[in-house]
């Protein structure tokens, strides 16, 4: 029940005007919560919209220097930012803010990040925190060594000092292959991907562990591209998504039509092509890394499904 705003005399002014204050808090209050889970609502009154990027996620989300991402869920993602404008009727300002594993699902969910346009997995644990949008890239997580290094599978590492990335699920496949083979590694980690290419690329590390763009991603803009090369078994396949937050239907749907239509029309497919099958800025390299099965299954049949529904095929 909202207090008469007419003073008492046992009021006064002061106490009329803490009620005021108390009940422009709630209103505040009560504004933050139901935009907590609407971000249509957000950033159409903030007028701007927050995009979660990588420095070096492969060519799914990098940076060119200068504040400037481009890769394959970087222009995923503005696609949806233009629908996501059109619902609103508003055009809204892109602001960029650099996510690494660590810290990626708590930006999302506090409003920091409205939408993630990087390299994350989506697991059932995760969903638990965030939810995701259609899937427009399934991964195969690999390993990259130096081209003279002799090593061609996973059963050369013993005793080898393999690195990988924090806050990655890569680092629990590592652990929990390890503990399967027998095969003992040390292992090395590095605080985000290009971090832990610098340790395969310096020789602290025989072997870097984790999807294999990311992987064709560092070696096409480390120094010497020809140096490195990716070798042994698919340790896993896993769904690569973008990542917004969860109970927000309205921003989801938006994300997953867009997803969906992209696919029906053909140009998610050119679009994947132009950053894994041709050169890509700043060097021109070619990452040359068709899209695998899974991912067209997973265009041909939109969804959000985790990683463990494809374990469990």
């Amino acid at each position: 029940m909202i207090p008469s705003l007419k003073p008492s005399r046992r009021m006064g002014l002061s106490g009329l005007l803490i009620t005021l204050l108390g009940l422009s808090w709630c209103a505040g209050v009560s504004l933050a919560q139901a935009q907590s889970n609407d971000t249509l609502a957000k950033v159409k009154a903030a007028g701007f919209i927050t995009m979660g990027v990588r420095d070096s996620s492969g060519a799914l989300s990098y940076t060119l220097g200068n504040g400037k991402y481009v890769g394959y869920h970087v222009e995923l993602c503005q696609a949806v930012i233009a629908n996501v404008e059109k619902a609103i009727g508003k055009k809204l300002d892109v602001k960029y803010q650099v996510v690494t594993s660590q810290n990626r699902v708590p930006l999302v969910q506090n409003g920091t990040v409205d939408i993630e346009c990087g390299s994350t997995t989506n697991n059932a644990t995760r969903q638990r925190d965030v939810a995701f949008l259609n899937t427009a890239y399934v991964e195969e997580v690999r390993t990259a060594v130096r081209a003279d290094s002799g090593i061609n599978s996973i059963a050369q590492l013993a005793g080898k000092t393999v690195a990988t990335t924090t806050g990655t699920t890569s680092v629990q496949l590592l652990r929990k292959h390890e503990r399967a083979s027998g095969i003992n590694f040390n292992e090395i980690f590095g605080k985000d991907h290009a971090d832990s290419f610098l340790l395969l690329e310096s020789g602290r590390a025989d072997a870097f562990v984790m999807d294999s763009q990311i992987l064709a991603g560092n070696i096409a803009l480390s120094k010497n591209p020809a140096s490195f090369k990716i070798v042994g078994e698919v340790l896993s396949v896993e769904p690569i998504a973008i990542m917004v937050r969860k109970d927000d239907p309205a921003f989801k749907k938006i994300g997953d039509d867009t997803v969906a239509a992209m696919a029906k029309s053909g140009e998610l497919a050119k679009l994947y092509d132009k950053w894994f099958m041709q050169p890509i800025p700043p060097k021109g390299q070619r990452l040359n890394l068709p899209a695998s099965d899974s991912t067209r299954q997973a265009w041909a049949n939109p969804n959000d499904k985790p990683t463990e529904a494809y374990l469990n095929k």
